[in-house]
């Protein structure tokens, strides 16, 4: 009995026909974002479903089978090095919620494995958690693996939790043997040269308290996982994952734009190859899903991923742009299976070329900046790059630790990652916290309360007050149950007319009211399915069980309102005139303008802005009436509407639909009639990361505001240049030549101060043999003034050498040196020689033979520098 040779899509096909076959429901992948708030990327089959797994929603069907899309970046340094890691994966999973258990799972595990894949029994070995006595007898007496092939292992390896408390099982894992002549004694799984783990079956049968003590859940349920990848290399008998069928073909793209052929490569190179081959499947994948590049959270992993390409390319001889290349074998090796990757391929090849061109500016600029570290390095005589001068690469320059540390150590030098650490550490706590999220120690007081409260009945759609009852109180963050006059509170209802913070639009304001009791609310937000209201008593004392009036300001309702749908047609505006492909990446709808995110390669000129400002006061005029409807996501969905990136949509989605100009899913506050936003006015449009733009505006009333105060600045500057408005910028264009005059004209003068500052110089000629020197330093003339000055010293002194320096600005040095030929007959050159004075002043530069520039920041080393010229000079003209 041999396996059988199977491509990686009949692996997969197999599978899931296998299940589907046994009654499981097959379902499509997931988003590689997940529902799940909590995590960052999806990470393992069973994400899609941990709502089941917890309790807190009721499955579709009680069993069902998927091929799921993974990403896990925890151990990106083992890819490529070791045959099984990856960031991208593909995990086949059967699942149970409350049908079938440990019996029926074992069965089937051992079917495919065996029947279908017709893997050898005897090259199989399966582990169990060290105290499941049932599956071990299971394997043993059910299915007949010898005893000896059955490892009992401990709860790090087959335990499966879902975190300190809730559903968790012991799990029992399928191992195959590519050495069984070895025997049965002294197995040891972790010996991943004889062992792959390919299928794991967990059992969730436990329920965890907080004190750890396990009790046996009513609905058992069954979370599998089968490695694609892993199946494939052990059923294509090749000698790691990556020269499978699902990533070779990469590799081999890579390999060919280097100009080398793998099977004759040296491990390094191979490993590159690897890391293209699996990185380019996850951006791809990652990018498809709608995710951009960015800074942070998974648009900072999807770049750390593409630079790592370029970074690898570039390792083994590649130096021009190569990623959209491989992304297309990627395409190509995905698209039967996930189609999205087809039709987003134009999007996908745009934000590789943008980010590889980007990145390889920075490499290139890094790397002369890195350069001339190394070199100052090396001149002190020590071995290590200092970690503040490491991060400014990174933070000033985009240059990443893990390329310094490579090129460092190619220059025998290490870098104190310890104290790049702590420069980070400092740069965040510098930077201002921008999040305005929920106070945690209010979340915390929320969770203690989540079971004695309901949630809050939003009525605010319809109406704009209500009596309402107070079910929580707290006070900095803590509960309580009475608060008085001059406190600031936070106050959750059982019923509330207010908007909390969400999708971008700001939470509203208003006041809650009862007998003697007046409480300002400047803030809401959701936390979970509560409304926290963050406001300020200003008269009376509030009691938890109180009914007051909630009452919200209706005059900033009506301007988010505006602003709010304006957001949704400006959108529109932007996939009619710009391009279909244009999607939300981020949103800010406040009482006094909006602000829209959206990715695009290339900034809006100013024509098509104004042309997206008439279209959107078009539809404003033409008085489209809103149709607000709550229907099932998949009927949204297939009428067009458009979800934003990100958003996480329930079963059902509130859509609102302004026929014939745009239709999204919102849960947000929007006009009944675009006539009700009355104006919308554009005032900037600007790119806010690689291939994000921003536009800001605003609508309604806000505009009135905004024309105010650019009213009140047209005046002020029409009192103090005592001319008309329509005169304002000629007169500045006037005044804007002159100072350009008279810049001119002072530089003009410090030259010839400078020039007649030198010639006092010639009476401190040092000589040295045949030669004359002249070091010294000119106060603060700029670097042109000084060049001549040196010139016209040099031309008075004859054979010899000049040196001069100034500070020209408090951070800035400026350095020239004129050297005669007989200097450089000697073997003295201008360039280098005032390159390597600029570095003591942390600069540096360089020039012809005979005159040469530099420049440096640190005014306090100029004379240290000077001493050094003047010793050099001496010692090579001795």
């Amino acid at each position: 009995m041999s396996a059988l040779k199977l491509s990686g899509a009949e692996i997969r096909q197999a599978f899931l026909d296998f299940y589907s076959q046994r009654g499981h429901q097959p379902l499509p992948s997931g988003s590689l974002v997940p529902e799940d708030p909590t995590v960052l990327l999806t990470i393992a089959g069973m994400l899609p479903f941990k709502p089941i797994f917890l309790g807190q929603r009721s499955p579709d069907f009680p069993r069902a089978t998927t091929s799921q899309k993974c990403i896990r970046t925890n151990d990106i340094e083992n890819v490529g090095r070791t045959a099984r890691h990856h960031t991208f994966f593909e995990m086949l999973g059967n699942f149970s919620f409350g049908d079938y258990f440990k019996e029926q799972a074992i069965e089937w595990g051992w079917e495919i494995s065996t029947k279908v894949f017709n893997l050898p029994p005897e090259r199989l070995v399966v582990s169990v958690f060290e105290d499941d006595d049932e599956a071990f007898a299971l394997w043993r007496d059910k299915i007949g693996v010898n005893p000896l092939r059955i490892k009992r292992m401990g709860a790090d390896d087959n335990f499966w939790v879902s975190g300190p408390t809730g559903p968790c099982g012991p799990c029992s894992e399928i191992y195959y043997d590519f050495h069984p002549e070895l025997g049965n004694d002294n197995i040891d799984l972790e010996d991943d040269s004889r062992f792959i783990e390919f299928y794991n079956l967990v059992f969730m049968q436990y329920n965890r308290d907080v004190d750890g003590n396990l009790t046996p859940l009513a609905n058992k349920n069954i979370d599998t996982g089968m490695g694609l990848e892993r199946m494939a290399q052990i059923l294509q008998d090749v000698p790691n994952n990556y020269e499978t069928d699902l990533i070779f073909p990469i590799v081999q793209t890579a390999a060919e734009i280097a100009g080398i052929d793998y099977n004759s490569s040296d491990e390094k190179t191979k490993t590159s190859l690897k890391v293209i081959g699996d990185h380019i499947r996850a951006i791809v994948h990652m990018n498809a899903d709608g995710i951009r590049a960015s800074n942070v959270g998974r648009g900072y992993i999807l770049r750390r991923l593409l630079r790592r390409v370029v970074r690898h390319g570039r390792s083994i001889g590649i130096n021009d742009h190569f990623t959209t290349k491989v992304a297309e074998t990627a395409i190509v090796l995905s698209e039967s299976a996930y189609p999205n990757v087809r039709s987003k391929a134009d999007s996908i090849k745009a934000e590789l070329q943008r980010e590889e061109t980007q990145f390889l500016k920075t490499l290139e600029r890094g790397e002369k900046l890195l350069a001339d570290l190394i070199i100052d390095v090396k001149a002190k005589g020590i071995t290590q790059i200092n970690g503040a001068d490491a991060f400014k690469l990174y933070g000033t320059y985009g240059f990443p630790l893990e390329l310094t540390q490579e090129i460092a150590e190619e220059q025998g030098l290490t870098v104190d990652v310890e104290g790049y650490d702590r420069a980070k550490e400092d740069d965040i706590k510098n930077t201002p916290d921008t999040h305005g999220g929920i106070d945690l120690t209010v979340q915390g007081s929320l969770d203690k309360l989540a079971d004695t409260i309901h949630a809050t009945d939003f009525i605010g759609y319809h109406q704009h007050h209500s009596t309402a009852e107070v079910v929580a109180l707290l006070l900095a963050g803590e509960v309580c149950e009475e608060a008085d006059a001059g406190m600031n509170v936070q106050i959750v209802l059982d019923k509330s007319p207010f908007y909390a913070e969400s999708g971008g639009q700001i939470g509203d304001r208003g006041y809650l009211s009862g007998d003697n009791l007046l409480v300002r609310i400047d803030d809401v937000k959701k936390e979970s399915d509560f409304f926290v209201h963050f406001g300020t008593i200003e008269r009376g004392n509030l009691r938890v069980g109180d009914t007051i009036t909630a009452q919200i300001d209706t005059a900033c309702r009506r301007r988010a309102q505006a602003n709010h749908t304006a957001t949704h047609l400006l959108q529109a505006a932007l996939k009619q005139l710009v391009d279909p492909e244009i999607s939300q990446a981020g949103s800010l709808v406040s009482f006094d303008r909006l602000r829209f995110d959206f990715n695009s390669p290339r900034a809006l000129t100013p024509d098509r802005v104004q042309q997206v400002e008439e279209l959107v006061n078009t539809w404003i005029t033409e008085a489209h009436s809103a149709e607000i409807e709550v229907i099932p996501i998949a009927q949204a969905k297939a009428k067009g509407a458009v979800a934003m990136f990100g958003e996480k949509y329930g079963d059902e989605v509130r859509v609102i639909d302004f026929p014939g100009v745009s239709m999204e899913l919102c849960g947000g506050i929007h006009v009944n009639n675009t006539a009700e936003i009355g104006a919308f006015k554009i005032i900037s449009e600007a790119g806010v990361a690689a291939g994000v733009r921003r536009i800001e505006a605003v609508a309604g009333n806000a505009i009135l505001d905004y024309l105010n105060v650019r009213d009140k600045v047209v005046k002020e500057l029409s009192d103090r240049f005592k001319a008309k408005p329509e005169e304002i910028l000629d007169r500045i264009s006037t005044m804007q030549s002159e100072l350009k005059a008279n810049q001119k004209q002072l530089e003009t003068i410090k030259g010839e101060l400078a020039i007649a500052k030198s010639e006092q110089l010639l009476s401190q000629a040092i000589s040295i043999g045949e030669f004359k020197i002249i070091i010294a330093e000119l106060g603060d003339v700029d670097a042109n003034s000084l060049q001549t000055a040196a010139e016209r010293l040099l031309n008075k002194l004859g054979e010899g050498a000049i040196v001069l320096a100034s500070i020209p600005e408090p951070d800035k040095v400026s350095l020239v040196a004129a050297f005669s030929k007989g200097v450089n007959a000697k073997g003295l050159q201008a360039g280098k020689f005032i390159g390597n004075i600029a570095k003591i002043c942390g600069g540096g530069g360089g020039g012809r033979p005979n005159l040469a520039q530099a420049g440096g920041r640190d005014a306090s080393k100029v004379k240290e520098a000077l001493a050094v010229a003047k010793a050099e000079l001496e010692a090579g003209l001795s």
